[in-house]
């Protein structure tokens, strides 16, 4: 899966980037979690710190719009995202499961 950054805004209030991509892909739409890992690949972040936000394939093509959050730490996409955000990325779910065996 080929992704390119179609724009970048910097947010430094919220420790963010904010990034539009296309990512071109052979056959269905990709996973959210698989564009999350390969977009985090490409910009050299840790797959916790990107939180892909939507996804829209036309139908019958081959190319994916779509928009994420970068952010500069883990803990920083923990604290300003929302639960359902996080739930739909599998983000935090292995820190939740480490605090309930302690």
């Amino acid at each position: 899966m080929d992704v390119d950054i179609i724009s970048e805004e910097e947010n430094p209030m919220l420790h963010r980037t904010d990034i539009r991509f296309e990512t071109t892909h052979e056959e269905a739409t990709p996973s959210r979690l698989s564009v999350r890992d390969s977009l985090a690949a490409k910009l050299d972040k840790a797959s916790e710190e990107v939180v892909v936000h939507e996804l829209d394939t036309k139908f019958g093509m081959r190319k994916t719009v779509g928009y994420a959050k970068v952010y500069d730490t883990a803990e920083d996409a923990l604290d300003v995202e929302q639960e359902y955000m996080l739930e739909r990325n599998k983000i935090g779910d292995e820190a939740d499961a480490d605090a309930e065996e302690a």
